[in-house]
C-alpha cells in the first residue's frame, strides 16, 4: 500500500521516511541540522561540501521551483590547464580542462561567457598554442586542441568530485590583474 506524503509537512515527512529507509541501503537519509544558516554554510564550505539545502519545517512537498526550500552552493576558484576549446555555431563555447599540466587528463569543461575583449584574448591564445588532441581522448569534431602551457582560472562548484561541475572561466592563470577574484 502506498501513501501520498506530499501534503504532509517536511518535519513529519522526514520522520515517516526515517522509519522506512533501511541502514546501508542505496538510499541515504540526510540528517536535519537546525541552526544558524550562515554558520551551517560556513561549516559545509570548510568541509569541502558543495553546499546546503534549507527547508521550512512545515513545508509541503511540491515539485518544481518553490520558495519553501533553497539550495545554497559553495564555489571555489582553481587553476587548470586548457586542453582545447569546443565551439559549435549557435551554442556556448566550452574550455576543455586538465587538472595537472601536461597530463592530458580531462576533468571537465567551463563556459566561456566573458566580455568581448577577454574572449578575443582566449581565441588568440588558442590559435597561438594550437596542438594535436591528447592521446586517448575521443575525437570531438567541433574542438580546437591546444598544446600545453595555457592556464586558466576557473570558478566551479566545490565538492569532492572526480570532475569539475558548474564551471565558468574567469581569466588566465598568468593574468596580473586577476579579474573575477
Amino acid at each position: 500500500m502506498t501513501h501520498d506524503l506530499r501534503d504532509v509537512g517536511c518535519k513529519a515527512r522526514r520522520e515517516i521516511l526515517f522509519g522506512i529507509i533501511r541502514p546501508n541501503s542505496r538510499v541515504q537519509f540526510s540528517e536535519s541540522i537546525p541552526g544558524d544558516l550562515k554558520a551551517l554554510f560556513y561549516l559545509a564550505d570548510q568541509s569541502s561540501l558543495e553546499g546546503i539545502v534549507s527547508k521550512r519545517a512545515d513545508s509541503k512537498y511540491r515539485s518544481g521551483p518553490t520558495s519553501d526550500w533553497l539550495k545554497t552552493k559553495s564555489f571555489v576558484v582553481n587553476e587548470y590547464e586548457l586542453m582545447g576549446v569546443e565551439r559549435e555555431p549557435g551554442k556556448a563555447a566550452f574550455a576543455l580542462l586538465a587538472a595537472k599540466p601536461g597530463t592530458g587528463k580531462y576533468v571537465g569543461s567551463a563556459f566561456i561567457s566573458l566580455g568581448r575583449d577577454m574572449k578575443e584574448r582566449v581565441w588568440k591564445r588558442v590559435h597561438e598554442h594550437a596542438g594535436p588532441p591528447p592521446e586517448g581522448v575521443k575525437k570531438r569534431p567541433a574542438t580546437q586542441w591546444v598544446g600545453p602551457g595555457v592556464k586558466l582560472r576557473i570558478k566551479h562548484l566545490r565538492g569532492m568530485h572526480k570532475c569539475i561541475r558548474h564551471a565558468s572561466l574567469l581569466g588566465f592563470g598568468d593574468d596580473p590583474e586577476r579579474p573575477g577574484k
